[in-house]
């Protein structure tokens, strides 16, 4: 296919994509640190201590590779999309700056004294280190969600005569309704993931039954706090995000659920795959009026479907968005059941010695990144044909002069480099947890 934009759009998505699977981890991790070491200040017990410093190294490696698949993306802005960088530079080029800032100072500044700083701090100061960590971090990815979130739902902004877009309002800008939904959805499902990390590393020790004290606390802690963020997650976060899609960006809702004809008591669809070329959905289950009543809180409000739209103003690809939709709400409903069973188990005192739900809890690790993976599609694809909403079609913004050829040979070259990454990222991961926790306690 010779067709630069398509390769413009796949060599950025795949990128990002790949970049992604670090920052969650780790943004969820951090919050997750200072938990556990609040707990080991308050009650004094070595066995939070230990388990932070085990997840301060495998933060480490995360972190590390996140920070060496992000650059290619960064470069992307003046390779890829020269003009999208031009045009809208003098407004997304604050948040961008802001956060490079967080992530390369703020938190890889507090990140090595979290690793290196333990014997030299006191603890209270070594928990300041890692309390610093966890705002940095997720400073950080407020100012990423900023820039999409302008992306999204533009505000604060005026376009020139020669066609710039210029920032008018800072605050209105960096305090864009669109980013605080985005980004308490997003931060949410970084705790969820670190949470069913934490209990597939609990869950393999106890079945292999390696350090028992350090599995139990894991497993105990990835169940209550995955089951209290993944509800989190579905009720408010993912209810107010959808009512916002609902409202400003009608159509991505209509191509969610492949919705082509509007009117009231609209049917949530559970199970079909979408017929764009006949309009319509294939072997649909549906479950009437309640997309009325979550889009809108009414079950007979009226949804619009995708033919009281332009088609030119159509998502590129409503397959994939119709898909990436549900596998999102279909995982996300997954991980409040795992996790809901893991704090019965937990409760009950059962949780480390059935095998079945060690095994579920050890090879469910995938979900969340897949979810979170499908939810980030989803907004992107939603918000296609345009680069900013309304405004500049993706069309409009990428590089003139670089052609496919160009693009297909530097995608195989990160695709290589990404698989080099890959293997060492797991050999590293594997060997801390072979080697478990370091205990500074007297029992060690």
């Amino acid at each position: 296919m010779d067709d630069p934009l398509f390769w413009h759009r796949l060599q950025f998505g795949f990128t990002i994509t790949y970049h992604y699977l670090f920052p969650q981890l780790t943004m969820g991790l951090a919050f997750i640190i200072v938990v556990l070491k609040a707990m080991g200040l308050k009650t004094g017990e070595a066995r939070y201590m230990d388990a932070a410093r085990f997840w301060i190294r495998i933060f480490g490696i995360n972190f590390a590779v996140g920070v060496v698949t992000g650059i290619p993306m960064e470069f992307q802005f003046g390779t890829n999309w020269a003009e999208f960088s031009r045009i809208t530079g003098g407004v997304i080029g604050q948040s961008l700056a802001m956060e490079g800032m967080f992530a390369f100072f703020l938190e890889s500044s507090f990140l090595g004294l979290l690793v290196w700083g333990e014997k030299k701090l006191s603890p209270r100061a070594h928990f300041g280190a890692a309390l610093a960590l966890w705002i940095g971090s997720w400073l950080s990815g407020y100012f990423i969600i900023v820039t999409n979130a302008f992306m999204q739902h533009p505000v604060g902004y005026t376009v020139t005569p020669e066609g710039l877009f210029q920032l008018t309002d800072f605050w209105a800008f960096i305090l864009n309704p669109w980013a605080f939904v985005q980004y308490a959805h997003n931060m949410l499902a970084t705790v969820v993931t670190a949470s069913f990390v934490l209990t597939a590393v609990g869950a393999f020790w106890a079945l292999k039954g390696l350090f028992p004290e350090q599995a139990r606390l894991n497993l105990k802690t990835g169940v209550i706090l995955g089951f209290i963020f993944s509800v989190l997650l579905a009720f408010p976060t993912g209810d107010i995000a959808g009512k916002m899609v609902a409202k400003y960006q009608p159509v991505a809702l209509a191509a969610m659920e492949g919705r082509f004809e509007s009117g009231p008591y609209a049917e949530m669809v559970m199970v079909g795959q979408p017929n764009v070329a006949k309009g319509r959905i294939d072997n649909p289950i549906k479950v009437p009026a309640v997309l009325s009543f979550l889009a809108y809180g009414s079950f007979s409000a009226n949804v619009k479907g995708l033919n009281d739209f332009p088609r030119d103003q159509w998502p590129t690809n409503i397959e994939m968005l119709y898909y990436a939709y549900h596998i999102m709400v279909g995982l996300g409903t997954i991980l409040i059941l795992i996790m809901g069973i893991g704090v019965v188990l937990n409760w009950k005192g059962r949780l480390e010695t059935t095998r079945s739900m060690l095994w579920v809890l050890m090879l469910a690790f995938p979900f969340p990144y897949i979810a979170t993976t499908a939810g980030w599609a989803v907004a992107e694809f939603g918000r296609q044909p345009w680069l900013i909403y309304g405004l500049l079609r993706t069309s409009q913004g990428a590089s003139p002069t670089v052609h496919s050829g160009s693009v297909i040979f530097t995608s195989l070259g990160f695709a290589g480099i990404y698989v080099v990454l890959a293997f060492l990222f797991l050999f590293l991961i594997g060997r801390e947890i072979a080697h478990g926790p370091v205990s500074h306690s007297p029992k060690a």
